[in-house]
């Protein structure tokens, strides 16, 4: 069976732009487009699904139509999100992934790879860590010694996360980023410019608000890929 994109739209701007950005990537892919207009009700032959994002779809997640809505959490295919406003920074090829490297999403790994392997162009991994809790009861500051040897192991966490891809990938640039911020900080921080931002579909409530931050405030189509 042929997979296809599927651009799913209505008449507003979001959808248009959602379209546009579609018909770009069956280009890269080599794939046939086919644009449904409401909810897609059918995506077994579709190697993603593409729909614009209104910030009302952000405000409730449990909103019938939205992107975090039950029919998209069940999803068995990658869903990309587009917002209207796409003219900001000059944008680059660019990929960014962002990963929980102790939990890696390996089909969200493999679709970034893919997504930058297409466009001939880097991908910027991020991992995104906090310091352990402990450090909340310290009485004084953090020793640097021990925050740079945690965050060392972050580092060589990411690595050894990464290095089955590197070696079935080795003509895409990757580039690995070891932050300490939330996930969705991470993220918007280190996706400007880009032209796409991955992430791993996840279930629980911390999920749905790393996904409504980083919607809320995206620049560039995020895609979101069932795990």
């Amino acid at each position: 069976m042929e997979q296809v994109i599927l651009a799913s739209i209505d008449p507003s701007a979001p959808s248009r732009t959602a379209a546009d950005w579609a018909a770009h990537e069956a280009r890269l892919r080599g794939l046939p487009l086919r644009v449904v207009h409401g909810p897609p009700q059918e995506v077994s032959e579709a190697k993603m699904v593409v729909c614009g994002l209104r910030p009302e779809d952000v405000a409730d997640s449990q909103t019938a139509g939205s992107p975090l809505s039950a029919d998209v959490e069940a999803a068995a295919r990658p869903f990309v999100f587009v917002p209207d406003d796409l003219s900001g920074p000059r944008r680059s090829e660019g990929v960014t992934l962002g990963v929980d490297a102790r939990d890696p999403a390996a089909a969200a790994i493999d679709f970034a790879f893919d997504s930058a392997r297409i466009r001939g162009s880097r991908l910027h991994v991020v991992h995104a860590w906090s310091l352990p809790a402990c450090t909340a009861e310290l009485p004084f500051a953090i020793p640097e010694a021990d925050r740079a040897a945690w965050e060392d192991q972050e580092v060589q966490q990411l690595a050894d996360t990464l290095r089955p891809w590197r070696e079935k990938h080795p003509e895409v640039p990757v580039l690995e980023d070891v932050v300490l911020f939330t996930p969705a900080q991470a993220l918007l921080h280190c996706s400007a410019g880009a032209a796409l931002v991955v992430v791993g579909r996840r279930p629980g409530a911390e999920w749905r608000y790393m996904i409504r931050s980083l919607l809320r405030k995206a620049t560039c189509p995020v895609a979101v890929v069932p795990s």
